[in-house]
């Protein structure tokens, strides 16, 4: 129960605190030395969680209540206390959802368990886990709560949660201490229920179509399945260098020669590569193949996945980011590359003329020192014009499609048009979402791709692809007609949660090191 006319404490030395607590429990510890008691009990089992109890008993009268006299065994983590002589308040959180929070108020008074414990529990501190048993009623002010016949310590928080006023205010703090955001912010706890439950739906909607869920090697010989920096490591018993994956593409699609139809992956994927809101090195994608599918067939499931997700997630296909509205109802819009420019901008014929392009990308801050942009080809400087100036208007749903083959050395090249690919990305609030594509099964052709993305590399492009000469050797055998995509799944929670950073909505993301040079030995904890 808390006053809402309470006033901010002062702040303490947090030091000084921590010192506290841990006499605190040098203390438990000695009555365990003598005998009485344990430090850290291990045997007590909960009957119910808060929101349980507020869905069971919450709608009944006081005199229900009381006629009633149901008895329950709680716990948590107690986030309030009130001290009032011989009758104490304190509130406990679990990891329930509800009206409340996960919250239940405990009625703690000394003659019901005893003068002893009444005491010790008086010094108990805001953190500490803490298991309650008693029996449900309501207060004169009708909050549902428990009075306790029994109260115990079961862990003893040594560090002192954050201000109650206030929480945590630096958002590093947050990521870095995920725990402590945990537990102070019931925000932050449903935005990573709701990415379990759309990882979950996901999972659940492949199935349902047909989908076997595989798992593919982490650490690779070759880095390969889309163009991106790697990270590398040194396998020992090998003897060889090693790649952390950046994609597991080539890896599904080998089992696609092996005979599996429908396969996919929910995979973690690293890219060693700059940090931003979009981009953390340690990210989570799923990927699915499926044999005799095209890229049109690929659209049309996507966009039937992501409303799934959304449904599982957060329960509409209404949804608002940063403040404006994004509608997952309607029909996804599907654009080429140039119908994208010619719709967006004011480019009109000049999206052929790759001198305009150049001057105009040139306008745009793009030099020639980093992007080359004279010796780029005509579709290139398109899609570079494309990024520049029409992807962050994409705000509602958009397929953009048809990709330059040269960009695109995994995807099937169109029948129609050879010098584009049978390829989309989905845009959704300006930000890439999904990549999919008729997949390349012609060994030959394949094989070709993979020298120029050689060349590529050697021309200085350090994110090019590398020869896959096991990947040829597969198509070789023969890989049917296929499609296949990968959706960022961290990107996906983003847009759901309404998150700006994904940072909010990866657990523990990529930081640097709290105590500087990765080689400095952590310093001895003060406090021992």
């Amino acid at each position: 129960m808390s006053d809402p006319h309470a006033t901010a404490p002062a702040p303490q030395d947090e030091n000084q605190l921590i010192l506290e607590r841990r006499e605190k429990l040098r203390a438990i510890r000695q009555r365990q030395a003598d005998g009485h008691g344990v430090a850290f009990p291990n045997d007590f089992k909960p009957s119910h969680q808060a929101a349980e109890l507020f869905a069971a008993f919450d709608a009944q009268s006081t005199e229900e209540l009381a006629a009633l006299g149901a008895t329950v065994k709680v716990a948590g983590r107690m986030m309030l206390k009130r001290v009032m002589g011989k009758a104490s308040f304190c509130t406990l959180q679990d990891a329930s959802f509800g009206s409340t929070g996960g919250r239940i108020q405990i009625y703690v008074k000394g003659e019901d368990i005893g003068a002893e414990l009444y005491a010790d529990f008086k010094h108990w501190d805001l953190g500490d886990i803490v298991a309650a048993e008693g029996t449900v009623f309501k207060t004169k002010t009708g909050e549902l709560s428990i009075h306790a016949t029994r109260v115990r310590l079961l862990t003893k928080s040594l560090r002192p949660m954050p201000d109650k006023f206030h929480g945590i205010a630096d958002q590093e703090v947050k990521y870095r201490q995920r725990y402590v955001d945990l537990m102070t912010d019931e925000v932050s706890r449903k935005r990573f229920v709701a990415r379990s439950k759309a990882v979950s739906g996901l999972r659940e909607f492949m199935v349902h179509h047909g989908f076997l869920e595989v798992e593919t090697p982490m650490l690779h010989p070759i880095p390969g399945g889309a163009n991106a920096k790697p990270f590398t490591t040194h396998h020992n018993a090998l003897d060889q260098q090693m790649f952390l994956r950046i994609a597991p593409e080539l890896y599904l699609k080998r089992l696609l020669v092996g005979g599996f139809d429908r396969v996919f992956e929910i995979n973690r994927n690293f890219r060693n590569e700059g940090i931003s809101v979009r981009h953390n090195p340690e990210f989570t994608m799923m990927e699915f193949y499926a044999a005799y599918w095209n890229y049109q067939d690929l659209m049309t499931f996507t966009e039937d996945l992501v409303r799934d997700a959304a449904l599982k997630a957060v329960g509409t296909l209404q949804l608002s980011y940063g403040g404006k509205p994004v509608d997952l109802a309607q029909p996804f819009e599907r654009l080429t590359i140039l119908q994208a420019i010619e719709k967006y901008t004011g480019a009109g014929a000049h999206v052929n003329d790759a001198e305009w392009l150049q001057n105009a990308l040139r306008k745009l801050g793009l030099t020639e020192a980093k992007h080359q942009l004279s010796t780029r080809s005509l579709a290139s400087l398109q899609v570079m014009y494309f990024e520049e100036t029409v992807e962050e208007q994409l705000w509602q749903p958009t397929f953009i499609c048809e990709h330059p083959v040269e960009i695109s050395p995994l995807a099937r090249a169109s029948d129609t048009r050879p010098e584009v690919t049978e390829r989309f990305e989905l845009y959704i609030t300006g930000r890439e979402f999904g990549n999919g594509f008729s997949e390349l099964n012609d060994a030959e052709d394949q094989a070709a791709r993979f020298h120029a993305q050689v060349a590529a590399k050697d021309s200085g492009d350090d994110e090019a692809m590398y020869y896959d000469h096991d990947f040829v050797r597969a198509l070789e055998y023969g890989m049917p007609p296929a499609g296949g995509c990968g959706i960022g799944i961290d990107r996906l929670m983003m847009l759901l949660t309404d998150s700006p950073s994904i940072r909010d909505i990866i657990l523990f993301p990529a930081l640097r090191r709290e105590n500087g040079s990765p080689t400095r030995r952590p310093a001895r904890d003060p406090h021992f």
